[in-house]
């Protein structure tokens, strides 16, 4: 059963999986569907009709605009935002995919229309303009593949090993 706090907004008629974590002051608009396994954190906006799939971790602070399509095993980092309107104010929006097992680091901003690609990585802080090809990190201001997600996974293993020997 979905944690539905007081200090929360969830519309009547969003559908919640298993095991959904919602976190003090957030809001869940109408018609989204949120997988199993999600948490989504304090102060998080997840709009109408988004899509969350199973196992993703919406961290605090995050807009999830209308039309955004989140998949499976997805993290989005503190702060992270997403924009559905390419020339605000317009009355045409076109959402995000952000595809199985991505990771968007903390205060990065995406923008409309952009796919993330599946298992690919968004350093912190970059400004997504175009897609990122999937199993690749892209960083900076606006974004650029630096290295594959396989560098990026033997970079954190190297590092987390170096962590526990030093602890």
């Amino acid at each position: 059963m979905a944690r539905r706090k007081p200090t929360n907004f969830v519309a009547e008629d969003a559908k919640l999986g298993k095991n959904v974590k919602i976190w003090h002051f957030s809001y869940v608009g109408s018609g989204t569907r949120i997988g199993d396994n999600v948490s989504i954190g304090s102060l998080a906006h997840v709009d109408y009709n988004v899509r969350v799939g199973d196992n993703t971790r919406i961290e605090g602070c995050v807009y999830v605009p209308p039309l955004t399509r989140i998949g499976k095993n997805v993290f989005l980092g503190p702060a992270v935002v997403i924009t559905n309107d390419p020339y605000p104010m317009s009355k045409k929006m076109v959402g995000v995919t952000i595809e199985d097992g991505a990771i968007v680091g903390g205060g990065s901003v995406i923008k409309a229309g952009v796919t993330i690609g599946k298992g690919s990585v968004v350093a912190m802080g970059a400004v997504v303009t175009k897609d990122v090809p999937p199993g690749t990190v892209v960083l900076g201001v606006p974004a650029r593949v630096i290295y594959t997600r396989k560098e990026y996974d033997a970079k954190k293993l190297k590092w987390e090993s170096e962590s526990l020997r030093s602890s």
